[in-house]
């Protein structure tokens, strides 16, 4: 007796095979690469996305809609993915964070993405990017999420752009029906900076269970503008009975640390950084010059920009990820010279060594293998 095939698999069994015959004729290149041609959606070699709306949620951050192509899984609320898009002739890979839930029936997902200083990708994603626009993207990934056992009575603590991953979770609740007693404390600078802002104020109204509370910092008196323990225990007298949920800039989220390290509740904090945690630039820090040997190229460098970024303003395009040493894709390796490790500030000056140029200064004349 035969063991009937699974619905659905017998035709993908099939068209990996036929991909696989007709890849013989394509080579060196694969059938998914002719079909990138035809619709960029359809490749198997990567994964697209094509832009289907836009939506300018404040003066500088953009939610931009994306119909993922094959091969493409659910995420969890508050994991992220990369995005790479070519800007003037380069290729650029960013991480952002996806906003919408899972429970979404139209097949899409969001980004929500803020323009900071200097950025070359947010700014072209918020002032460039339309409707019609294909860019490859990668599989959700990340461990900031919560429990399929939802805590009793999350608090989330966001400022600016890391409201991201607390929206795609209280969406995500909301969906289900299941959220539970919920203090969500935000910062941003002005009522009208605030991303997501309407919706915020719309679930204060609607949702029993959503308490919104908004710190607008340029307009709040000096004294109640940040985060302090005592305006935690205004906003939310019972913080340490709930779980903690945090994602902002590196000030916010030390000050959370400290906070809760005190209170010796540490596991019932948890962060998603944007940005590395950089130590302090020694005063004495000196660049140097820096061989691309592999590209045969030198470029001068000061001793606190990251190698990643010398590389990208001397005209390369190396290999990178999260730009902030979790992912490892820029990794290289140090033939001479030295190197500082700006989250540590501890020096790397073996030859052989691995560098992540995201994370890591010229700390004098150096040669990377890139």
């Amino acid at each position: 007796m035969t063991t009937p095939v699974p619905q659905g698999k017998a035709p993908r069994r099939w068209l990996t095979r036929l991909s696989a015959i007709s890849d013989m004729f394509a080579f060196p290149l694969r059938t998914s690469h002719y079909v990138e041609l035809v619709n960029p959606l359809w490749t198997t070699h990567r994964m697209h996305a094509r832009v289907v709306d836009v939506w300018d949620e404040t003066r500088d951050a953009r939610t931009v809609t994306l119909k993922p192509g094959a091969n493409w899984r659910l995420h969890r609320p508050g994991q992220h993915i990369r995005v790479g898009i070519p800007v003037d002739g380069r290729h650029y890979t960013r991480t952002y964070t996806i906003s919408s839930p899972p429970e979404r029936d139209d097949g899409c997902f969001t980004i929500t993405v803020k323009k900071i200083d200097g950025g070359r990708l947010s700014h072209h994603i918020v002032r460039n990017l339309k409707v019609g626009d294909f860019i490859p993207v990668g599989l959700p990934q990340g461990e900031f999420y919560l429990p399929d056992a939802s805590p009793v009575q999350p608090l989330f603590i966001t400022a600016g752009s890391g409201i991201t991953p607390a929206m795609s979770m209280v969406r995500s609740l909301i969906a289900q029906e299941r959220l539970p007693d919920t203090v969500h404390i935000h910062y941003a600078p002005h009522e009208f900076d605030t991303i997501f802002g309407r919706e915020l104020r719309r679930l204060d109204q609607e949702q029993a269970h959503y308490h919104l509370h908004e710190v607008h910092t340029r307009q709040a008196p000096e004294d109640q503008n940040h985060f302090t323990e005592a305006q935690l225990e205004r906003l939310c007298p019972d913080w340490r009975e709930r779980d903690c949920y945090a994602c902002g800039p590196p000030a916010l989220l030390a000050a959370l640390e400290r906070t809760w390290d005190a209170a010796g509740l540490t596991q019932r904090l948890h962060i998603e950084r944007f940005r590395a945690d950089f130590a302090p630039i020694p005063d004495d820090a000196v660049g140097g010059r820096v061989r691309f040997a592999d590209s045969d190229l030198d470029v001068d460098a000061d001793g606190e920009t990251n190698l990643l970024r010398v590389a990208e303003d001397a005209g390369l395009n190396p290999p990178h990820g999260c730009r902030m040493g979790i992912c490892h894709t820029c990794n290289t390796t140090l033939t001479a010279g030295c190197v500082r490790d700006l989250r540590s500030g501890d020096f790397i000056n073996e030859p052989g060594a691995i560098v992540q140029v995201c994370v890591c200064a010229a700390a004098g004349d150096c040669e990377l293998a890139l």
